[in-house]
């Protein structure tokens, strides 16, 4: 019975965070209620939390931590956790064959065995990363340049008159940003409107907004979850005041 009551008890956690280094704006994540909050200059965080509740600590100058609240912590209402500094430690180089400069040569003297690709048989094609439908149809229309030797790539330049390439980059921007809302919206969004208030009605035009800006792959794709929290949190303040003037 005691069990049962110490596992639903939701307490307010006094946090302190050990560490040589600086120990102010470190996240802290309660990953299983979508709490969120940040150390002060000292260390020092608040933030609720209940019997196995998982907290995950995050910062650019520590190595990542994850920590299950246990019976005792939620008695004390306190927590005091130790963050490593995060080492970015070089790869060991192995000095071997001279590069000259002359890209024949070095390829020749190199021992790197180059995998085969669509030339080596004799078979024009595409040999990067795989590409969605949209990606295609944008290589397709925008491949290679628009003067041959001589001569000029008809199907890119028409391409180009007729606007296809720019539709298609326009198309291709939609779908990516799509995806990245829709990652957003599942893994992040859920956690920042515990914290960040904003209408529900609202919410998918903050997205769009948020898709808006120059750099909002960059800041969001395969970006981390706290990462992609501080953008929305700098965009939260300038969508609310665009709404404002709309009004």
């Amino acid at each position: 019975m005691v069990v049962c009551k110490i596992q639903a008890q939701k307490v307010e956690l006094s946090g302190q965070i050990i560490s040589s280094g600086e120990l102010e704006g470190i996240h802290v994540i309660n990953k299983t209620s979508y709490r969120y909050t940040t150390t002060d200059e000292n260390g020092r965080f608040s933030i609720a939390g209940k019997l196995a509740d998982s907290l995950y600590f995050s910062s650019i100058q520590y190595m990542p931590k994850i920590i299950v609240l246990t019976a005792q912590q939620i008695k004390n209402k306190s927590i005091t956790v130790s963050l490593s500094e995060s080492i970015n430690a070089l790869d060991e180089v192995v000095v071997g064959t001279i590069l000259t400069g002359d890209l024949n040569s070095d390829i020749t003297n190199s021992e790197a065995d180059r995998p085969i690709d669509f030339y080596d048989l004799g078979i024009p094609g595409y040999t990067g990363p795989r590409m969605n439908l949209a990606e295609r149809r944008l290589f397709e229309a925008d491949d290679g340049p628009l003067v041959i030797g001589l001569g000029v790539n008809f199907s890119k330049l028409l391409n180009m008159i007729s606007g296809r390439t720019k539709m298609l980059k326009k198309q291709l921007k939609l779908d990516n940003d799509k995806q990245t809302i829709q990652r957003i919206r599942d893994v992040v969004g859920p956690l920042f409107f515990k914290t960040n208030a904003l209408k529900e009605e609202k919410r998918m035009e903050f997205y769009y907004f948020c898709a808006d800006a120059p750099d909002f792959q960059e800041r969001c794709k395969g970006r981390s979850d706290v990462e992609i929290f501080q953008f929305l949190e700098g965009k939260l303040k300038a969508f609310k005041i665009a709404s404002l003037s709309k009004n």
